[in-house]
């Protein structure tokens, strides 16, 4: 009999063994498909915000904004066309303090984005209508001469440097000039492109911006500081852009700075109601 009751023993265990090796993994599974807290929305200056999976009674100012954003990214599609949106939150940021200083035409919802974080080689310059949440153009764009080969990696607000110049513009006039058909920039950063005009930078077709010219050389041709559009879009984007619409020029990882970053003059401007009610 107590060799019997050893052998059951010995089987039972192996059963409970048999069972754990099965039942385990699949607990772990759901443990993993189990969300310990709500889902979490990351502002635009990089905090976060955890709904611990409590109802929101109150949601502040900078969440409403970081929402808006994060939806007329969606409904622009700006991510399927390459836009990242730590770029598109800085150049929104930006529009809407030029808004409420002043600085763009009322009659125009008009956002044009440079992101020399990507190479020549690929599309960087996107026209956005934020009045129809569309994006009206997507192609390549050149950068100076002396910014740097394929990658913009140097930039200057100083005559004759031959560089780009970050930051926000408000659009000008269009005039001909030597480059034909062009469009006046204004640079609105002091330090950083407030000498644009001074300059000349402007925007104009070149031939050199085009898919044939990259083929043939591995990157695109280079101006002397003006962002260079395709001669087949040229006059498509400058008739679009122009009279007081906002360009921004972006780069990472520089020492640019700008008082248009302002976060609460944003939220102010796109979520007035909610700043209202928090103050």
């Amino acid at each position: 009999m107590h060799h019997i009751s050893v052998v059951q023993r010995k089987r039972k265990s192996q059963r409970r063994q048999r069972i754990a090796r099965r039942v385990l993994p699949f607990l772990a599974s759901l443990f993993l498909a189990t969300p310990i807290a709500g889902p979490v929305t990351k502002s635009v200056a990089g905090g976060s915000t955890s709904e611990l999976g409590l109802p929101n009674t109150s949601a502040t100012p900078k969440l409403l904004f970081d929402q808006k954003l994060r939806t007329t990214y969606s409904a622009l599609g700006a991510e399927q066309e390459g836009l990242r949106f730590e770029t598109f939150a800085k150049a929104m940021t930006g529009y809407l303090n030029l808004r409420q200083a002043g600085k763009l035409a009322e009659d125009k919802q008009v956002l044009t984005v440079i992101d020399f974080d990507l190479p020549s080689t690929e599309k960087r310059l996107w026209v956005l209508d934020l009045a129809k949440n569309e994006i009206l153009f997507h192609t390549l764009v050149a950068h100076g001469h002396n910014s740097g080969e394929n990658a913009a990696t140097n930039f200057s607000n100083a005559n004759e440097s031959n560089m780009s110049s970050l930051g926000f513009y408000a659009t000008g006039s269009e005039y001909q000039g030597k480059h034909g058909h062009s469009l006046r920039l204004e640079g609105l950063d002091e330090g950083f492109n407030t000498n644009a005009a001074a300059r000349s930078v402007v925007m104009h077709g070149a031939e050199y911006v085009s898919e044939e010219f990259i083929k043939q050389n591995g990157r695109l041709g280079r101006s002397l500081g003006c962002p260079a559009l395709p001669m087949d879009l040229k006059d498509q984007i400058i008739g679009t852009v122009n009279g007081g619409t906002c360009l921004f020029i972006n780069k990472s990882g520089t020492d640019y700075s700008s008082r248009f970053l302002n976060q609460d003059v944003a939220i102010a401007a796109l979520a007035p109601a909610a700043t209202k009610q928090s103050s």
